[in-house]
């Protein structure tokens, strides 16, 4: 057996380096580990058969979807945003040069023994209180058994029959695009556990490469009830379960890094059938879309298995969604909980929290975002306005302070969600990078509802102050942008722009009513964007409809 599991690992030289939280250099060991199953053919007839899916399911699949259930749970790795490790003084840099972040504790060498971090469990309170869950007083860290070459103790630490909290809900509203309404899924459980390593794999597949600086970092596992039934409810759970921990302050929630990872667990029946059907795990979920599509791919490849009457070959096993083609691959079996053989992790205390230390965490909670989209609702926002804008805390945040500061709502609404959220896109900058500040863009909103400036004269004064910095007053003052509100004067311009352009003034008179714009575009001109375009219009349109 020996020979059969150490055939395919490759070691290579000792480096040094020094260890940040050691003075004197440690040794690093650099492994890998080839790959020896090759065999895909099973598993290729199965990917034959549902060629095309889910892109252009055929008419006669549409109709047997219509006859079954799927059953959808989801099962999240949340990365804690701790300075260090789980159990140890490590810290953890995304993209740091393997094994530079790693210490006897995360390499799991013999003798080194784990301490918890504090932190780690007021994050997962502030998660469990956040989705609603009933908190553990007196709960315990488990021995998870099993073989991996990223997992140098050969057991992850995390938690079994007493999970940290339990028995919770996430609120959510679906967008309008996606049929709209209110959704409510149950928690089962949120608990504590470290992460393994990483395994670097080759271009050729022929071996991986082992990085343990990830091993140890702190994870909050959050499952769900299986209270899902598409592609979209799953996708949108998941992406409020990214903004909770981000509006928290517990996890950057990058799927890019896997700070947020989702396991998707899917099932099939026929409608009526209250018996479950056969889960299937899909893993390699980089996205959001990917989850929706990764579900709507199984669910038709299971569905299509059940209407040929081949149900056996829908087995319990993890499968991995491929992103280039479009379909879940077979990984691997799945493992059942006896094949972990758990039991009480030795090496820690029991986890015993008081009601007290509950309360005080309770209290420092934000507002989350379900609380927000209430919020926002009750001020006449519509739904599409309250989920741009409770979307990233952030944007919520420079929202409520702009508001705050006596701007109108709705309009403050739209400048965010126009100029503002172009300007971010186009320049991929987030509402903290620029130069606008709450105060300013209340300013700007006073300045256009009073009629000081125009809204086009608002956009320029917005886009400088954004890239550039500067306060509304000052640059109104200092450009002498005030708003031109005098008839009399805008009567002259109108005079000007009409007697200069007779052959246009033909025209309009001789039907042509579209030409008004450009009068209106000419007077403008001549002003320098100051006349103010109300009074401008009245005046224009009272000169151009005049009689001969």
């Amino acid at each position: 057996m020996s020979v059969t599991l150490f055939r395919g690992i490759q070691f290579y030289p000792l480096r040094q380096y020094k260890f940040p939280f050691f003075s004197r250099k440690h040794a690093t060991l650099y492994c890998t580990l080839e790959r020896t199953e090759t065999n895909t053919t099973t598993q290729e007839k199965q990917q034959t058969k549902l060629k095309g899916l889910p892109k252009n399911q055929s008419k006669p699949l549409d109709n047997i979807l219509k006859d079954y259930e799927s059953i959808i749970g989801i099962e999240t790795h949340v990365q804690l945003s701790t300075l260090t490790k789980v159990f140890c003084g490590c810290p953890y840099t995304y993209g740091a040069p393997p094994n530079t972040y790693i210490c006897p504790i995360c390499m799991g060498l013999p003798g080194a023994l784990p301490v918890l971090n504090s932190k780690v469990i007021e994050s997962a309170i502030k998660v469990g209180l956040a989705l609603n869950c009933k908190l553990s007083l007196s709960s315990k860290f488990d021995r998870k058994q099993y073989f991996y070459p990223d997992l140098p103790k050969g057991y992850q630490i995390s938690q079994f029959d007493i999970p940290i909290a339990s028995g919770g809900y996430l609120d959510l509203d679906l967008p309008v695009e996606f049929g709209g309404g209110h959704r409510r899924f149950g928690i089962t459980r949120v608990h504590m556990e470290e992460d393994a390593g990483k395994l670097l794999h080759t271009d050729g597949g022929s071996y991986s490469q082992v990085d343990l600086n990830r091993a140890g970092v702190p994870l909050l596992e959050i499952v769900s009830e299986p209270d899902m039934r598409t592609g979209i409810e799953a996708a949108e759970y998941a992406a409020e379960l990214q903004r909770l921990v981000r509006y928290l302050g517990v996890s950057n929630g990058n799927m890019q890094e896997g700070s947020l990872r989702c396991d998707v667990n899917i099932s099939v029946r026929p409608i009526g059938q209250l018996e479950f059907g056969t889960k299937v795990e899909v893993k390699n979920l980089n996205s959001f879309s990917s989850v929706s599509r990764a579900i709507d791919f199984e669910i038709s490849r299971q569905v299509l298995l059940h209407s040929q009457g081949q149900n056996d070959q829908i087995v319990q096993e993890t499968r991995l969604w491929e992103e280039g083609s479009q379909k879940t691959i077979t990984m691997r079996k799945k493992e059942g909980l006896a094949d972990y053989r758990y039991f009480p992790e030795p090496d820690l205390p029991g986890v015993t929290i008081t009601q007290d230390y509950v309360d005080s965490v309770c209290n420092s909670l934000p507002e989350l975002p379900e609380m927000k989209r209430r919020r926002y609702e009750k001020m006449g926002l519509s739904m599409q306005d309250v989920l741009f804008l409770t979307n990233d805390s952030n944007i919520a945040e420079f929202f409520d302070a702009t508001i705050g500061r006596g701007a109108d709502v709705k309009l403050a609404t739209n400048w965010m969600m126009g100029d503002i959220a172009a300007y971010l896109k186009n320049e991929k900058l987030s509402i903290n990078e620029i130069k606008l500040t709450p105060q300013e863009l209340s300013e700007l909103i006073s300045a256009i509802k009073e009629e000081t400036i125009s809204g086009k004269i608002g956009k320029e004064i917005l886009f400088e102050i954004m890239a550039k910095g500067g306060t509304v007053k000052g640059m109104i003052k200092e450009k002498d942008l005030v708003q031109i509100v005098d008839p009399q004067e805008i009567e002259k311009m109108v005079d000007k722009v009409i007697a200069d352009n007779p052959k246009q003034l033909e025209q309009y008179r001789g039907g042509k009513t579209k030409l008004q714009g450009y009068f209106a575009g000419q007077v403008m001109k001549e002003s320098k964007g100051k006349a103010n375009p109300k009074m401008l219009n009245k005046i224009l349109l009272e000169k151009l409809n005049a009689k001969r």
